[in-house]
C-alpha cells in the first residue's frame, strides 16, 4: 500500500550562486493538516519560478525507496525534504509513474487528487545543495541513476496529512513513465 510519508514545505530560504541569489530547495516535513492549492502547498514557495512551480509543477514527490538508495550511496542519512521534494512516499512507484495519472491523497470524498506531470531536471541548485565533495559531479550521478521524482499538477485542492494513504485512481497506461521521460531529455 502506498503512503504519504511526509509533507515538506520550504524551512528557509538560503543564498545560493543562482541567478536568483537564493534558493528555497530547504524543505522540513511539517506535522497536521496541510492545505493543497492550485501553485502548490501553503507554507511553500518556489524561489526560482522560471525553472520550478506554476501549476504543472505545483508540488514534487520524491520516493523514500529511492532516497534509501542515496543514504547508501552517500553514507548518510537522507531525511525527507532533503531533495526540495514536498511529498516522500512509501510503496509508491514514482519512476514507473506514468504521466497523466492521478494519484488520490487520502480516503474521505474530498481527498486531494494529483496528476503526473514530469520528471524532476537536476540542476546546479541541487547540486550546490548537496555540496561537499559531490557538488561537481552531482547532476551526473543523480542523472545516471535515472530515479528523479515527479512533478505534480494539483487536479482538486484539499488537504493532506502524513500517513494518509496513496491510491492511483486513473491510470495512463499508453503514456510514457517518468522515468521513460527523464531518459528521452
Amino acid at each position: 500500500m502506498a503512503i504519504l510519508q511526509s509533507v515538506c514545505v520550504v524551512h528557509s530560504l538560503h543564498p545560493d550562486d543562482g541567478g536568483v541569489g537564493v534558493t528555497a530547495i530547504d524543505k522540513q516535513p511539517v506535522s497536521g493538516p496541510v492545505k493543497v492549492r492550485k501553485l502548490g502547498l501553503y507554507g511553500d514557495v518556489q524561489a526560482d519560478r522560471q525553472f520550478h512551480g506554476g501549476p504543472n509543477q505545483a508540488v514534487y514527490a520524491y520516493a523514500q525507496e529511492n532516497a534509501d538508495h542515496w543514504a547508501a550511496e552517500l553514507g548518510r542519512e537522507i531525511p525527507p525534504g532533503w531533495f526540495g521534494e514536498n511529498l516522500r512516499t512509501t510503496g509508491l512507484d514514482v519512476t514507473g509513474a506514468h504521466i497523466g495519472e492521478h494519484w488520490q491523497i487520502g480516503d474521505s470524498a474530498f481527498a486531494v487528487i494529483l496528476e503526473v506531470t514530469d520528471p524532476r531536471i537536476p540542476c546546479q541548485t541541487f547540486a550546490r545543495w548537496v555540496g561537499g565533495e559531490h557538488v561537481h559531479d552531482w547532476v551526473e550521478r543523480f542523472t545516471a541513476h535515472g530515479h528523479p521524482g515527479a512533478y505534480l499538477k494539483v487536479v482538486r485542492p484539499g488537504n493532506i496529512t502524513a500517513g494518509d494513504p496513496i491510491h492511483i485512481v486513473r491510470e495512463r497506461p499508453d503514456a510514457p513513465t517518468i522515468g521513460q521521460v527523464f531518459r528521452a531529455q
